[in-house]
């Protein structure tokens, strides 16, 4: 099992997209990338932490691989829009990936290079070595599955889900 830290903005719809996909062991919401210890979410919110939004990515290389995690990743947010997602809006919301390693650190470099043409944009997804992870509070666990008749996953994370299982039905554990 390998693992890699994701930012893609909220993390209840980074979460929701990567529970099912096939061969992601286990997603935890959580913080990181800034300088508060054990944050909560209303600290992070607050924008002072340094934090960003990210899960905790746990996969099996040899069921999918990193290049795939990476695709799905990138298309399953907007890596172009500096410190906000849509109308989630903050530092806490950058785009941005925390590797485990230098070797990983790397591959992530070097796919954004490869990828970047793709967007109207410059991809802005800050790319760094992961310092600490803080797990998010358990509400925040699991929370598409929990509250998915909630207005913003209804409104945000619902089409996003759909958009991204005609995309990668390939990918999924089962169907939508």
């Amino acid at each position: 099992m390998e693992s890699i830290y994701l930012g893609g903005g909220c993390f209840w719809c980074t979460e929701a997209v990567f529970k099912i996909v096939r061969g992601v062991g286990k997603v935890t919401p959580g913080y990181i990338g800034g300088k508060t210890k054990n944050p909560t979410y209303k600290e992070v919110c607050a924008g002072n932490s340094g934090h960003a939004e990210v899960i905790e990515c746990i996969f099996d290389e040899k069921i999918i691989n990193l290049t795939e995690i990476l695709e799905i990743f990138f298309a399953t947010h907007d890596p172009t829009q500096l410190n906000r997602q849509g109308n989630d809006i903050g530092t806490h919301y950058r785009s941005s990936v925390f590797c485990i390693n230098n070797k990983q650190k790397e591959f992530v470099e070097d796919f954004i290079k490869k990828i970047n043409y793709l967007y109207d944009n410059k991809i802005v997804t800050e790319v760094s070595l992961n310092n600490a992870f803080f797990c998010a509070e358990d509400y925040h666990l699991d929370y598409y599955s929990k509250n998915h008749h909630a207005g913003y996953c209804q409104v945000i994370i619902k089409p996003k889900l759909l958009k991204f299982s005609q995309k990668f039905k390939n990918k999924l554990i089962a169907d939508l």
